[in-house]
């Protein structure tokens, strides 16, 4: 297995364009596969640098209904005339950003909900024998689950998100469990419990907690020792926030690895 990260937050060579966001590319079974797009078209633009061919992916897989991770769809609809797009069947529900008394819609293009190109998963969604969706929504969620100020907008009034338009991609190729995760917004030490793969792959979404503050920091700690238990190798991301990864490095050790615009993973 491949994994090309075609966008993220940072970047690894100045000659590609990194945003807030993240964008994989996965070789696996046979199959190409995109996972998220990035909140552009910085993502296509990439892959032409990086030796990937965007007409030629078999299956893109939104992860949840957030800009910076399905704001490229429409380009990649233009450039690619075949693939599925998998997402979950509340992706097009209204999400905002709630803070510091501001409320910024931070959704996908509704103008996409007229495409014929989604197939919309529920709880569980079988793509093939070695790829399958999952959300996870009716499992207990027991360990650290903060919102940060994401909302619903249901009936004109703001809900805390609860994320059940998140899923999960789960490939099994040669024996191994590769589990991508998009921002484990329903709590990585859950997601990981639920499925405790061989290799994960996403962001853990604590950019929010401080590493100065003591009781973030308790949490990122706990957090590390938690997920270091599990024989897991993880490699992380976009919503990690590069100040937690470094924090939490110093826990896990060789099992923790930063991915960036421009990184490859061979698996």
């Amino acid at each position: 297995m491949v994994i090309k990260c075609l966008v993220e937050n940072t970047t690894i060579d100045e000659n590609l364009i990194n945003e807030h966001g993240l964008c994989l590319y996965i070789e696996a079974n046979g199959k190409k596969i995109l996972f998220d797009t990035g909140q552009t078209d910085a993502f296509s633009k990439n892959a032409q640098k990086m030796g990937v061919n965007i007409k030629d992916v078999d299956i893109l897989v939104l992860s949840h209904g957030h800009y910076d991770h399905g704001g490229g769809i429409k380009k990649f609809i233009q450039i690619n005339k075949k693939a599925r797009i998998y997402a979950n069947k509340r992706v097009f529900e209204p999400h905002y950003n709630c803070n510091d008394g501001m409320q910024k819609y931070i959704g996908l293009d509704l103008e996409l909900r007229n495409s014929d190109r989604f197939i919309y998963s529920d709880d569980e969604y079988k793509i093939d024998e070695n790829m399958s969706i999952y959300t996870c929504n009716t499992k207990a969620r027991n360990y650290f689950n903060d919102s940060f100020g994401l909302f619903l907008k249901q009936d004109d009034k703001f809900v805390k998100d609860d994320f059940s338009h998140e899923q999960y991609l789960m490939i099994e190729e040669n024996g191994k469990n590769v589990l991508i995760s998009g921002c484990s917004h329903k709590g990585i030490l859950n997601i990981e419990n639920w499925f405790n793969p061989d290799v994960l792959v996403g962001g853990f979404h604590f950019m929010k907690l401080d590493t100065k503050n003591s009781q973030n920091a308790q949490i990122l700690r706990e957090s590390a020792q938690k997920l270091n238990a599990h024989k897991t190798q993880y490699y992380t991301c976009h919503c990690t926030g590069v100040e937690q990864y470094e924090y939490l490095k110093k826990y896990f050790g060789d099992n923790l690895h930063y991915i960036s615009t421009g990184s490859v993973i061979e698996l």
